[in-house]
């Protein structure tokens, strides 16, 4: 308890599945939160949670493919708590990831890259002068192994998560003078139901990863003082599913 203690934290993506968990972990760890989603039933239901276990939270909706919420998003979290010190990549639009090589178009791979790279950029940006007064700023971008694998039928999805990780190696490179670590993750994680059947991964765990037990821990730990001198690396929560390819 205690790892993130007087820390204040942003989460896109926040309101469902990995992002939800590492909000809440986060403020278990005592960070305070700022809830971004675009869905505000969500976005309530994170922040009552968070405030019931007693953390701090607020929350705020959010388009991130909308640079101008982009912006004020951020001016309401430094307005609520006075600066930044960790921001979470988590969104995605799970809408039109699926499309083969041969029939993708512009508009599919436009609306990935608005939601994934493009968005993460003006996240970065947005953040990076609170990032920078901090001190010892955080960024955690979320991949994808789908990219490192390169799985059929989701073309999209698979080449906007890989820009994700090149924006991620980058700003490592170019925000180290100003004290900022930016790492990245590639989970394999149960986000759906116990109603939806999905076939057992074939990694050497041999089963999907818990958000909360899993995947959050590692985007706490790349968000603590304890991962102070790692940065432009990606891991791989993902049960051995990917073990070398991502390095």
């Amino acid at each position: 308890m205690g790892r993130l203690d007087g820390k204040v934290a942003i989460v896109t993506g926040a309101g469902r599945g990995i992002g939800r968990a590492t909000a809440k972990l986060f403020a278990a760890e005592g960070a305070k939160l700022a809830v971004l989603s675009l869905t505000p039933a969500n976005i309530e239901a994170v922040v009552t949670d968070i405030k019931a276990a007693g953390g701090t939270a607020i929350g705020v909706t959010c388009d991130i493919s909308d640079v101008g919420q982009i912006k004020s998003a951020v001016a309401r979290v430094v307005e609520a708590f006075e600066g930044i010190d960790i921001l979470v990549n988590a969104a995605f639009d799970p809408s039109a990831p699926y499309a083969s090589v041969l029939d993708l178009t512009t508009d599919q791979l436009q609306r990935n890259f608005e939601m994934g790279p493009v968005a993460y950029l003006r996240m970065m940006q947005a953040c990076h002068p609170h990032l920078k007064a901090s001190g010892e700023g955080r960024i955690v971008n979320f991949g994808s192994m789908a990219g490192i694998a390169g799985l059929a039928g989701m073309a999209p999805y698979n080449m906007a998560k890989e820009a994700v990780r090149a924006l991620t190696r980058t700003a490592a490179r170019e925000w180290a003078v100003d004290g900022v670590t930016v790492n990245n993750l590639l989970p394999v994680a149960k986000t759906w139901g116990d109603d939806v059947n999905v076939p057992a991964p074939t990694a050497p765990l041999a089963r999907y990863g818990s958000p909360e037990d899993d995947i959050a821990p590692v985007a706490l730990f790349l968000a603590s003082k304890d991962a102070r001198f790692i940065t432009g690396y990606t891991l791989t929560p993902d049960g051995g599913l990917i073990i070398d390819s991502a390095r």
